[in-house]
């Protein structure tokens, strides 16, 4: 017996399963034509997520999980989201491990409902993640403005203290139903898609081959902390990332934005919050820059590690495998 006599026979016994049947079919359709479209597409193992990296703070110390939500707006463990939190100057500008490299050695971490603030040679600082009253700073990053949760005057205090410095320094946190900036106003490579405070793309990905291949050029090996990935690849060559315009992870796809420019940071040590303004910048140089026809793009700055936007939502785990989406 056919489904359409299936159904003939359901609508006369009950109208009620008749419709049932009828959506079912439906599904199957819709089912078959997803198939179908999708059928277009090459899918090639290329790698192993290593490592995922939250950086709640921007500039601030990673935090290395295990399973991670990847979101439109970056990765998320519990209450701490990438690049949520930022520190600005009185009058709002962004500050970062550019102008403060120790910002590099502060760790912001959430437990009980509140924000815990870590240092070197500090005494930890705990206050309220909510904090409904506290205002709303209107702050400029790369030219851009977006608003921020002002995280009271003890964090202002903390942070004023730490970094030694004449000027006030306050802490804001970027708050769901706040708008999110759009990088396209100030990088015209960018698609449209939104982030909080990251430069440009939500995700930033990169291998442990490309970085092992960096470190056989300098005299001190690097980490690839000092790059601020968030998705950490293994089992791949050296920037086989470079090539990977779409990709799935688990439940979670990732559409290729740009190359990561890199900058000045790259030569802050992230164990001591030392700059150098040389190593491994120049080396990079050496050897990392863009084709002609992308000058306009990146300037002189040298390629290391690939900025992703989030087509599909979902779980990331340490082991997952990587694929590569063609078409």
């Amino acid at each position: 017996m056919d489904v359409k006599e299936l159904a003939v026979n359901a609508l006369v016994q009950n109208k009620k399963a008749a419709l049932l049947i009828g959506a079912g079919v439906a599904v199957l359709g819709l089912g078959l034509g997803y198939k179908y479209l999708r059928k277009s597409e090459k899918v090639v193992r290329v790698g192993v997520v290593s490592q995922l990296l939250v950086h709640p703070l921007k500039s601030g110390k990673a935090v290395s999980v295990a399973l991670a939500e990847c979101h439109k707006l970056g990765l998320k463990f519990g209450e701490l989201q990438d690049r949520h939190w930022l520190v600005v100057t009185e009058d709002g500008h962004m500050v970062t491990g550019r102008q403060q490299p120790r910002l590099v050695l502060v760790s912001l971490t959430c437990d009980g409902g509140h924000v815990c603030l870590n240092g070197p040679n500090m005494e930890e600082l705990r206050f309220p993640f909510k904090q409904p009253d506290s205002s709303v700073i209107d702050c400029r990053v790369f030219g851009n403005d977006i608003q921020g949760r002002d995280c009271g005057d003890e964090a202002s205090r903390w942070l004023t203290r730490y970094l030694g410095e004449e000027d006030t320094f306050r802490l804001v946190h970027f708050e769901p139903q706040m708008r999110a900036r759009n990088p396209v106003e100030s990088e015209p490579m960018c698609p449209q898609f939104e982030v909080a405070y990251p430069d440009v793309a939500p995700v930033m990905l990169l291998s442990e081959s490309s970085v092992k291949d960096l470190s056989s050029k300098l005299e001190k090996e690097v980490t690839v902390e000092r790059f601020r990935p968030n998705i950490v690849i293994s089992d791949c060559e050296a920037f086989d990332e470079d090539s990977w315009e779409e990709v799935q992870i688990g439940s979670v796809r990732l559409q290729r934005v740009m190359s990561c420019g890199r900058c000045v940071f790259t030569t802050v040590d992230p164990e001591t919050g030392i700059i150098t303004r040389k190593e491994p910048l120049e080396t990079l140089k050496s050897y990392r820059q863009c084709k002609p026809s992308e000058k306009h793009i990146y300037k002189s700055s040298p390629l290391f590690g690939q900025l992703h936007t989030v087509k599909e939502t979902g779980i990331l785990q340490v082991g997952d495998v990587v694929y590569k989406i063609s078409r």
